[in-house]
């Protein structure tokens, strides 16, 4: 029975791999919306977090290519990958919550997709790790 926890928290923790560098790619197709399209994104003028449309477009896509690396990582089941993994998910949730107004749906799709990622990897990432896949 323990064979088959093992290798279901093993499934979790690539689950968490892929789905990081699927926000990533998300990330950056914001990044390029907002950089090529400038009037796609509309913001609400009154927003504490109102940046210039190319500034939210350079955060996206800055952010989007670490966390998509970072899922790479994650599949190598080093400590300091999930440990990153962990930390740009936490990053990336929080830079979309800012972004809410501005893009509310697909901004909570990818913070429900990074909190998915944070119990993935600190619940099952170990497990990955002594696979030794």
């Amino acid at each position: 029975m323990s064979q088959r926890k093992s290798e279901v928290a093993v499934g979790f923790a690539y689950f968490a791999g892929f789905i990081m560098i699927m926000v990533g790619v998300f990330d950056l197709i914001q990044g390029f919306a907002a950089l090529f399209k400038k009037d796609f994104y509309a913001a609400t003028p009154n927003y504490i977090f109102h940046f210039d449309v190319s500034t939210w477009g350079w955060i996206h896509m800055a952010f989007g290519l670490l966390i998509l690396l970072a899922g790479l990582g994650v599949f190598t089941g080093a400590v300091w990958a999930r440990t990153v993994g962990v930390i740009l998910a936490l990053i990336v949730a929080i830079e979309n919550f800012a972004f809410i107004p501005i893009y509310p749906v697909w901004s909570i799709v990818v913070i429900a997709a990074c909190v998915t990622v944070i119990w993935a990897l600190t619940a099952h990432g170990r497990e990955l790790a002594e696979s030794g896949r």
